[in-house]
């Protein structure tokens, strides 16, 4: 059948190493067995089971055998069979035969189209599991999916496949797709779809926002299970000890992380009041962790230790609803430096069968998603995961399939969103509505740990009722963890917070002297400003006043392993009492463990301002000269001149931050006046935070549903795009369907959404800097032979997370033209910088004004 001289034998791959061949049959029966174990955890394994069967149901064609043996050299190039694989890669179409035979089998079933439903969102995967999922209806309004179902025959080659299928498949398709079986699947498919799009609102079959939004929800879960499973098959036919390593990866339990952690926790003395607080708060959080699963709230004031506490509850949540793993999502990859190493130094033990942690912030992944690169990506498999908000939002949103293979991941899981303020405006609602799912869908829960809790769960409290029919947080009952967080703030008050702001504002001398003033009040000071311009002039003018040794830099254009380096120098001058004079972006307000006495303050939203103050007296340690406890210092200050008009998230919180100045100054002008101070301390309290976020979200409700214009042919969002997509010319389409008592269909733009979609709103490119043991890494990376030591790239790549930089497309084509840019080998998308261009100081350094600071990655 493939070729004239060998046995009938269908092909799914050929290893490149040594030409072994892997069955279709094989792959087919191991992709549906993964694919229905993770379909399993939202009740649809049946679904995830056919889909794994059917999704290379296109490879029976003999044109794509004779492709896979062209490309494999198992054809001669002078046979007639051989066909020339550059120019019919990605050309032979193997993806929709499998959609159109799920698609003619069920979507008949049901007086009420609910076999319809069924078929498109099974079928909708299938044709996506190489592309990323695809439209429904385009940018355009043509109906992509529709015509993927009438595909001719000759593009297909639909009929020669069901001829050229192997009997073993025959036979697991006639068993799931008899009669009896097909009504059963679909029956139960549909009730999960119904429950779960909320079809019915006393009329049968209506529509909604979020109803629309879920269903699609329910088909990126279900692509996501066939992605990773098809990945995970592939990989281990090409490594087998993969599938030894996966696994193991079972093999642990959350009762040994438990024991572990409560033996470090009692070995940590209580000999300061920060120190008792915190076990109390510990102790309360571990009491609920017994309680239903849902969306809870962590309000604890800086340095009241969230990473423990937090990873304290969600362990023995887990053990107590059987959750599959935890994951950490946090908004800067300093966090997750810092906070992934306390984690695995107590989880981590000697004999351990798998690391219990896993970092990811892939800051290289290229865009073009090479196959070694496929193979060596990330699935964040792993007991306890810490990731950026970035990568969670990608996963969920993100067009192509290198990132929504990790969507099921998320499913049967303790999600902790640490500092969740720092969560994009535009994504809030997509955010909201994919939370909800996975916490009422998927079987998840999920707690929102910060000091300044934004109100996700009443935007329809903030003047616009329409807001929670667009998407809001559905919190569990008793959602705060905390029971007296008025109390707890009150306790754990360990500075004093100055309003230096003045008409005409600050000058770069003025802001820097006062810097060298805190230093010889305190020993120590720290400096937060809003963009790396500043941080590099502010640092260059105290680095001249003072000794070499004492004054620092942190902003992003260096890589992670080198702030970490500077941050730990830092540390340890801090612990010796020797002189620190840090300038920092305001990369080091969430959740990066220093203790200054003085902290100087860029104005900027309150919850910067308030996260700023956590890196102030973190521990309750400060003394004067004769040992007396006092408080820190927190002085907010307003530059003269400052280059942000291209950052709108720092310029309203700044003026609602001015707004919540004034009206503290009028509520306590007699306490301010009696003291003949300003002493703006409450300003960091729950209820003044939760007014600012009022006043934040207020004016901006309308940026939530993440708007674009200029894409096609109209304005729109993509909360719309991912749901009803109604502003599209066919909105009727649906409405036609209600009318003869119909269930809706799929009408969403999900390629379109996607490759709109991003969590930052400049794109970035990643290079890999030459910076200790990057430059080894890089040299390494270059001579690598990727096609056959995949493992390797893999490993180098994860590696190389630690010497990498954001680059924002102005500065990425001024490297370009510079020539300090280098790709690692030609088509791999993955790039280093020169050396000349990093400097040990600053970082990435080619002179510029850049307003922007990447924080999320």
């Amino acid at each position: 059948m493939v070729l004239k001289d060998r046995l009938v034998r269908y092909l799914a791959h050929v290893r490149g190493g040594d030409g072994w061949e892997q069955p279709l049959m094989d792959h087919l029966r191991n992709v549906g067995r993964l694919s229905e174990s993770f379909a399993g955890k939202i009740g649809l394994g049946d679904a995830g089971k056919m889909i794994g069967l059917l999704h290379d149901l296109g490879k029976y064609s003999r044109s794509f055998q004779n492709y896979l043996l062209s490309s494999s050299g198992k054809i001669n190039p002078d046979s007639e069979e051989y066909m020339d694989p550059f120019s019919k890669k990605g050309k032979i179409d193997h993806s929709t035969a499998g959609a159109k035979y799920i698609w003619e089998k069920l979507r008949g079933v049901g007086k009420c189209g609910q076999g319809e439903v069924c078929a498109q969102i099974m079928a909708l995967c299938i044709a996506s599991h190489h592309s990323g999922m695809i439209d429904c209806l385009s940018k355009d309004d043509k109906l992509v999916f529709w015509d993927r179902m009438d595909k001719p025959d000759e593009g297909t080659r639909y009929s020669e496949c069901l001829s050229a299928m192997e009997n073993e498949l025959k036979t697991l398709l006639n068993e799931s797709l008899d009669d009896s079986k097909v009504n059963s699947t679909v029956n139960s498919f549909f009730s999960y779809l119904n429950k779960t799009a909320r079809f019915s609102t006393g009329e049968k079959y209506g529509f909604s926002t979020i109803g629309a939004f879920n269903l699609g929800m329910t088909a990126r879960f279900l692509l996501s299970c066939l992605v990773d499973a098809d990945r995970i098959d592939s990989a281990e036919f090409e490594d087998p000890s993969r599938k030894k390593e996966r696994l193991r990866r079972r093999d642990f339990d959350w009762q040994t992380g438990i024991d572990r952690l409560e033996r470090v926790l009692d070995s940590y003395k209580q000999d300061s009041q920060v120190n008792e607080i915190r076990r109390r708060i510990s102790d309360e959080c571990l009491e609920r962790a017994d309680d239903p699963q849902g969306i809870y709230t962590l309000s604890v004031p800086t340095g009241g230790g969230k990473t423990l506490l937090s990873l304290r509850y969600a362990m023995r949540h887990a053990l107590r609803h059987d959750l599959h793993r935890i994951i950490y999502v946090v908004p800067f990859t300093s966090i997750i430096e810092q906070n992934a190493q306390e984690v695995r130094s107590i989880l981590e033990g000697e004999g351990d069968a798998c690391p219990w942690v896993l970092e990811h912030h892939s800051n290289i992944e290229p865009e073009r998603q090479t196959w070694s690169y496929k193979l060596a990506a990330e699935n964040w498999d792993c007991p306890v995961v810490f990731t950026t908000m970035v990568q969670f939002l990608e996963t969920l949103f993100r067009g192509g399939n290198s990132r929504v293979r990790r969507m099921h991941m998320l499913a049967k899981t303790v999600l902790v969103f640490d500092e969740i303020q720092s969560l994009p405006i535009k994504c809030t609602h997509l955010f909201c509505n994919a939370l909800n799912f996975l916490v009422e869908q998927a079987g998840s829960t999920a707690v929102l740990c910060t000091a300044t809790q934004p109100t996700l769960d009443r935007l329809s409290s903030l003047g616009n009722p329409g807001l929670a029919e667009k998407g809001e947080l559905h919190m569990a009952e008793n959602s705060e963890l905390v029971s007296d967080k008025t109390s707890l703030f009150d306790d754990l008050r360990r500075v004093r917070v100055s309003n230096l702001s003045r008409s005409g504002g600050w000058s770069k001398e003025e802001i820097g002297d006062l810097a060298l003033k805190r230093l010889e009040d305190f020993g120590n000071c720290l400096v937060v400003v809003n963009t790396k311009t500043w941080a590099k002039r502010l640092f260059e003018y105290c680095s001249s006043e003072t000794e070499a040794e004492v004054t620092f830099h942190l902003s992003t254009g260096q890589c992670p392993a080198h702030r970490k380096e500077r941050l730990a120098v830092i540390r340890k001058r801090l612990s010796e009492g020797r002189r620190v004079l840090c300038i920092s972006t305001q990369l080091i307000e969430a959740g990066v463990d220093v203790d200054f006495g003085a902290v100087i303050r860029f104005i900027a939203g309150l919850d910067s301002i308030a996260q700023a103050a956590g890196r102030c007296n973190r521990h309750g340690e400060l003394r004067d000269s004769e040992g007396v406890p006092m408080m820190g210092d927190v002085s907010i200050v307003n530059p003269s001149e400052e280059k942000i008009s291209t950052l709108k998230d720092i310029l309203i919180g700044q003026e609602k931050t001015k707004r919540i100045l004034s009206e503290y100054e009028e509520e306590h002008r007699h306490e301010l006046k009696a003291c003949e101070a300003t002493d703006y301390s409450g300003l960091l309290d729950p209820i003044t935070l939760y007014r600012y976020f009022d006043y934040f979200f207020f004016e901006r409700t309308d940026e939530m549903g993440y708007n674009f214009s200029g894409k096609g042919s109209r304005d729109d969002n993509l909360l719309n795009l991912l749901s009803l997509n109604d502003k599209s010319g066919l909105a009727e389409f649906n409405v036609k369907r209600k009318s003869t008592g119909k269930a809706p269909l799929l009408l969403q733009s999900f390629k379109f959404a996607g490759d709109i979609f991003r969590a930052i709103d400049a794109p970035t490119n990643s290079v890999i800097c030459p910076y200790g043991a990057g430059k080894e890494l890089i040299s390494k990376l270059c001579s690598l032979s990727i096609g056959f030591e995949f493992e390797e790239y893999g490993t180098l790549l994860r590696r190389a997370q630690q010497y990498s930089v954001n680059v924002f497309p102005n500065v990425w084509k001024r490297l370009c033209n510079a020539g300090a840019v280098h790709e690692i080998q030609e088509g791999e998308g993955v790039f280093y910088l020169d050396k000349a261009f990093y400097n040990s100081d600053f970082g990435l350094c080619l002179e510029q004004d850049s307003p922007m600071e990447l924080l999320m990655s």
